[in-house]
């Protein structure tokens, strides 16, 4: 167990967001890092079984076709085709805030923490005063530099802010470490490498997604996992802004901007 352990933090310390690839390995060799171009030429998806019940729902199948086949054309050599091309930088950012009565609700997400808590984002709720929240997804590492780009000028602007929420999620697709005794490790195991809280009011939530997603990305209309994604979202959980990749300088004053506005309409 001890070995277990010492290499899943050896990986886990330079990887936050573990690529879904390894499944099919991680029984003999654990975990091993991985570059983007270190990875293998196509996209593996997550061991998903139809429930027995459902094999004579035609339904049910044809759903199950249409994802096998969604998944299978857009493969590892097509994200980093984009990736080489444009750097991740899928589109560039809003410059204004996406107006209320616009904007669509992001999806629940299940997540946990590294002190294995579990919440459901966005938090939306009439009991409680709900908060602006910058949310960053990350479904690979190397995409951790992309979210950084826009965290720390986000987190140096809004640090005395009291009603900000920033969560960082990073993504596990592995069945094998969605499984409850390793998934338990993991989580133990990235509570003692996350830095320390700063006693700021604005703090950053580093938090972990564990399972199938596919149905996330798609009402998201996520593609290419080797790049980052970030959403401001207003108090009601409304997608207000969002942005892609590595940020620019005027990427993050839009950003801060649009923050502020938000601020003003609580």
């Amino acid at each position: 167990m001890s070995k277990l352990r010492i290499l899943l933090h050896r990986n886990l310390v330079l990887t936050r967001a573990i690529p879904r690839s390894e499944s099919a390995r991680i029984i003999g060799d654990v975990v091993r890092d991985r570059s983007p171009t270190a990875a293998p030429p196509w996209r593996t998806t997550s061991f998903r079984f139809l429930d027995i019940y459902q094999f004579g729902n035609k339904e049910a199948i044809e759903k199950e076709r249409a994802r096998l086949k969604d998944e299978m054309s857009r493969g590892y050599f097509a994200d980093m085709s984009e990736l080489k091309q444009h750097g991740g930088k899928i589109a560039m950012a809003n410059k204004t805030l996406v107006p209320a009565a616009m904007a669509v609700k992001f999806p629940t997400l299940e997540v946990n923490s590294s002190t294995g808590g579990t919440l459901k984002l966005p938090i939306c709720s009439e009991e409680n005063e709900s908060k602006i929240a910058l949310l960053c997804l990350a479904f690979r590492a190397n995409s951790q530099i992309m979210i950084d780009s826009w965290t720390m000028p986000f987190l140096d602007k809004f640090k005395e802010s009291g009603n900000i929420q920033l969560y960082q999620v990073s993504f596990v697709d592995s069945w094998f470490l969605s499984l409850r005794p390793i998934k338990s490790l993991l989580l133990r195991v990235m509570k003692k490498s996350n830095p320390a809280n700063l006693k700021d009011a604005l703090q950053r939530q580093v938090l972990y997604s564990f399972g199938d997603h596919y149905d996330f990305r798609k009402q998201l209309r996520i593609l290419n996992l080797l790049t980052g994604y970030v959403f401001l979202l207003d108090k009601f959980g409304r997608i207000r802004w969002q942005g892609f990749g590595m940020a620019t300088e005027e990427e993050i004053s839009a950003l801060l901007s649009c923050t502020s506005l938000l601020v003003e309409e609580t």
